[in-house]
């Protein structure tokens, strides 16, 4: 069964244009991503969770055309606008200014077009005062409490802790198991990073998502990220699941 229903082939956009050009591709694409890979046994996740993962993996991985299409999907299917919008802040410290600002103009756009109501009520519960000491305890509390003095360690460990941590993790619409899921998508999407996928996998076992949702995780996020990073991807859960 194609993950694009019939009624919706007729709509403008990519997967329009590819049906048009790309039939026997494109039955195979939907089939796997929207039929497959969703209803395989034991990897399922309910479909907010599964479209978040998805959508923080397709900031991390860079695929805009892909997130221009899926999110009104995403939305449709039950992913609170505010999840969106947290998950695209907190992408900023990990694919950095120039890699998420279209992800957020694009956000934009199709809540614009929805008549989501912009911007979002405030989410932000640290002060500028009180980012860097709220960010440390953030940081122990996913981490352990070693972490609590990490801050002192280099401008960059005190930026990542009153940044990172005290600006982004500590705030509404997303809790802390949340948001370290979409980290470890954000560094499972781009490659290169799998000292801190490892770091961040260990983190999130420690918050209760453990081996099993992320090995879930891993596997919904497939399509959209391909085999080589879902394979290392599943190294690095492995190996946190031995520390």
């Amino acid at each position: 069964m194609s993950g694009l229903p019939e009624n919706r082939k007729s709509e403008g956009g990519i997967r329009m244009k590819y049906y048009e050009t790309d039939p026997e591709f494109m039955e195979r694409v939907e089939h796997f991503a929207f039929d497959e890979v969703v209803n395989e046994e034991n990897q399922q996740l309910d479909a907010p969770v599964r479209w978040l993962a998805i959508l923080a993996a397709l900031v991390g991985s860079q695929g805009l055309d892909a997130y221009k299409e899926f999110l009104p999907r995403a939305l449709d299917e039950g992913i609170q606008p505010e999840a969106v919008k947290e998950m695209v802040y907190q992408s900023v410290d990990y694919v950095g200014m120039g890699r998420m600002w279209p992800f957020m103009q694009a956000t934009n756009e199709i809540f614009a077009e929805r008549k989501i109501a912009l911007p979002a009520s405030g989410k932000s519960t640290t002060t500028m005062e009180n980012r860097l000491e709220k960010g440390a305890q953030a940081q122990a509390d996913i981490f352990g409490p070693q972490m609590k003095e990490a801050w002192k360690n280099g401008h960059i460990n005190r930026w990542l802790a009153a940044n990172c941590f005290g600006d982004y993790y500590t705030r509404t619409g997303l809790d802390l198991a949340q948001r370290e899921m979409i980290t470890f998508c954000f560094l499972m999407a781009q490659g290169g990073c799998e000292p801190q996928l490892i770091a961040h996998a260990k983190g999130n076992m420690n918050l209760g998502n453990d081996k099993e949702f992320l090995i879930r995780v891993v596997s919904q996020c497939l399509p959209y990220i391909g085999y080589p990073r879902s394979l290392n991807a599943v190294t690095c859960v492995n190996k946190a699941a031995e520390e």
